[in-house]
């Protein structure tokens, strides 16, 4: 058995059941004071009628988009920077000393000479107080979808660095991307207890289902202005970005926090 999958599959039965009002409301109370959530720019713990209504909130306060290639989320930056090769196989950094390979992660979704010339990487965690909306970081075409089965481990920076390649090894969805500047990848990597990965613009796009294969889907005039939403994880993950060099001038650091909207390169 998977214990990570099935434990993410009851706690979405549990995330989505419809508990007594006056009960939902002290959950919901709990699981902020827990987290520490911020409901700011969202309607007030009350007005959830579940869980996962509260995990997926929609913003409503309209986000400032910075210039430029925008964060697509809300998060913290575990790690940044160039890639890097070993043995002709292109490697980034998790969290500080721990690597992914980027071949790997990407299979399916890309051609070789588009790694050749080497990639910029981000690695977004959303943790379970964050804001589970994920939106295009610029105006952007899709141009297909890979979907890759694995498996659910959670991804915090505790099991970053006790399970070797991780991002490698659990279920995910990329999004291959064109822009004026260049290609570049959208990673959304499930994790323990993520319930679901939703997108927008094609909702045939299934994960932590019980039978589901890998599969590329390829999309024609598919376009996403900057900032408008694609989707959303139920509960939190990680979003790697990994760009073709020319279309990332990064000027970030690690272990800081990020919102949807602010600036992640000119």
């Amino acid at each position: 058995m998977n214990f990570s999958k099935e434990s993410s599959k009851i706690f979405g039965f549990v995330a989505n059941f419809k508990f007594p009002k006056f009960i939902q409301r002290f959950i919901n109370r709990k699981y902020i004071e827990f987290f520490d959530i911020d409901l700011s720019d969202f309607k007030s713990s009350s007005e959830y009628e579940n869980l996962n209504a509260l995990f997926t909130r929609i913003l409503q306060k309209k986000r400032v988009l910075d210039k430029g290639f925008i964060s697509p989320c809300d998060g913290k930056i575990l790690q940044c920077g160039e890639t890097f090769l070993v043995d002709k196989e292109h490697f980034a950094f998790s969290v500080k000393g721990c690597t992914y390979s980027i071949d790997e992660l990407l299979k399916g979704a890309y051609d070789d000479y588009e790694l050749k010339d080497g990639l910029n990487y981000v690695n977004i965690y959303l943790s379970p107080k964050d804001y589970h909306r994920y939106h295009a970081p610029i105006d952007l075409e899709i141009i297909n979808a890979t979907y890759t089965s694995g498996s659910l481990f959670s991804v915090n920076e505790k099991h970053l660095f006790s399970i070797a390649n991780l991002y490698t090894k659990n279920e995910r969805v990329v999004l291959k991307c064109k822009c004026d500047r260049g290609i570049f990848w959208l990673v959304f990597i499930g994790a323990q207890n993520v319930g679901k990965m939703f997108f927008n613009f094609d909702y045939s796009i299934q994960t932590n289902a019980k039978f589901t294969s890998n599969f590329t889907k390829e999309y024609s005039n598919l376009y996403i202005k900057k900032g408008n939403e694609l989707g959303y994880f139920q509960l939190g993950s990680t979003i790697v970005i990994i760009a073709s060099k020319g279309v990332l001038s990064l000027n970030l650091q690690a272990n800081t926090n990020i919102k949807f909207g602010e600036k992640i390169s000119d």
